[in-house]
C-alpha cells in the first residue's frame, strides 16, 4: 500500500493506517450543582477539568466503511457520589476500560496526533489487556491512559503535554 507523507510541526508522519486522534470532553460528576461545576470549567477550557480519550478513525479504504471508535479509561461510576469523594481525597476506586463506537469524529476539542503504526484496533484491544484497572486521580487516570495508548499506536510519547501547549 503506497503511504502519503503529512506535514506536522513535530515532524514528518507517515499515513497509511488509521488516523488517530485525541478528544476532551467534560468530567462526568453526580447531577446538580457539581455536574453544573464540570461543565462550566470544561466551557472555560480549564485542561484539568477535561476528560481524555483516544479515537482510532478507520477510512473507508480501510474498512468496508467508516469506522470511529474510541478508547478511554474513567471509574466504573463516574457518576457515584462516594466514587467521586474517593477521588477528591486522593483514594482508589475501581475503574473501567471502555471501546465504543461513534458516528463521526467529534466537531470540537479533537485533535489529530498521528497515525498507527500498525493495525490500531488490534494495537488498542491488545493494550486494553494489561491496563491496570485501579483509577487513581493523578497518578493513573484517563491522562495516563491516553499517553499510554497513543505512544503504543503512534510512538509519540506525552501527547498531552503537546497539545496542553
Amino acid at each position: 500500500m503506497a503511504s502519503s507523507v503529512v506535514w506536522k510541526s513535530s515532524g514528518i508522519v507517515r499515513s497509511g493506517r488509521e488516523e488517530v486522534y485525541v478528544a476532551a470532553i467534560p468530567l462526568r460528576a453526580a447531577k446538580g450543582p457539581p455536574q453544573l461545576l464540570m461543565s462550566a470549567a470544561y466551557s472555560l477550557n480549564f485542561w484539568d477539568f477535561n476528560h481524555f480519550m483516544v479515537i482510532i478513525n478507520k477510512p473507508p479504504s480501510l474498512s468496508h466503511q467508516n469506522q470511529v471508535l474510541v478508547y478511554d479509561f474513567q471509574p466504573k461510576d463516574p457518576e457515584d457520589l462516594y466514587a467521586a469523594l474517593a477521588v477528591l481525597s486522593g483514594r482508589a476506586v475501581p475503574g473501567a476500560v471502555l471501546v465504543r463506537k461513534l458516528k463521526r469524529l467529534p466537531r470540537s476539542k479533537c485533535w489529530l496526533v498521528g497515525y498507527s503504526k500498525e493495525d490500531g484496533e488490534e494495537i488498542a484491544t491488545e493494550f486494553n489487556k494489561t491496563w491496570e484497572t485501579s483509577l487513581r486521580v493523578g497518578v493513573h487516570d484517563c491522562r495516563h491512559y491516553t499517553n499510554g495508548l497513543v505512544r503504543q499506536l503512534t510512538g509519540e510519547k506525552d501527547v498531552l503535554k503537546r497539545l496542553r501547549n
